[in-house]
């Protein structure tokens, strides 16, 4: 609705373009719509969920650091199933437990610590993958969105030369009209393209800070699991 009041402004009508465009100029605008509100869709739920999951993992990791008993913390986890961070607590604890199976007291002892990084490493990788889902759409989008405007635009372009070699005149009243709804193509184009670049660019520098966040996290459970049961 705000572009279009825009471009109202600005004399040109996007309801009208689109209701007096032809076949395959409504099939673009439909698709760059459509490619729009699928990038404003990721956008806003990835932003809440990263926000979320900021929050959850500050509060995670004050508990994970005031916690003298990780069986007890593993049974409260689950309150912050939101955090990247309890997927790699919860493979650790794994780990760890399987290889302290049937050892109790003073005994107690880590017999692969590598077993125990190699764990970790995979989690991370798997959390990861989970928190830059849905981001590939918008990295198409930003890509490909210019590009169906710009052939939306030719299109419209060679159906306003073929009306001046219909009517047989070349004048600027008759060409300024046909041109300039071609030329919306592109604008719908851009419109669709630049948030979805933008959000991308925003979400990978996100996503470098979470990497970071679980690596420090996993040097810290292994300087842990090392001091306690080595």
């Amino acid at each position: 609705m705000l572009y279009a009041m825009l471009l109202e402004g600005q004399g040109v009508n996007l309801w009208e373009v689109v209701l007096h465009g032809g076949t395959v100029a409504k099939a673009v605008m439909l698709l760059l719509a459509v490619f729009s509100v699928i990038s404003w869709v990721i956008i806003l739920q990835k932003s809440m969920l990263m926000a979320r999951s900021r929050r959850t993992t500050e509060r995670f990791r004050d508990a994970f650091r005031k916690c003298l008993d990780w069986r007890e913390f593993k049974q409260q986890s689950g309150g912050f199933e939101l955090s990247p961070l309890v997927g790699l607590f919860s493979a650790g604890y794994a780990e760890l437990t399987y290889q302290l199976r049937g050892v109790a007291g003073a005994k107690a002892q880590v017999k692969s610590m590598e077993a125990v990084e190699r764990c970790l490493q995979r989690s991370s990788v798997v959390e990861m993958g989970r928190m830059e889902r849905h981001l590939g759409i918008l990295a198409t989008i930003a890509a490909v969105s210019p590009f169906v405007g710009l052939f939306g635009t030719v299109w419209g372009i060679i159906d306003a030369f073929r009306g001046i070699g219909t009517t047989g005149s070349a004048n600027l009243a008759t060409v300024a009209i046909p041109i300039s709804e071609a030329l919306v193509a592109t604008a719908l184009g851009l419109v669709a393209a630049i948030p979805a670049l933008m959000a991308y660019n925003f979400f990978q520098g996100q996503l470098k800070q979470w990497q970071t966040e679980l690596d420090d996290f996993s040097l810290e459970f292994i300087s842990l699991t090392e001091r306690n049961f080595t």
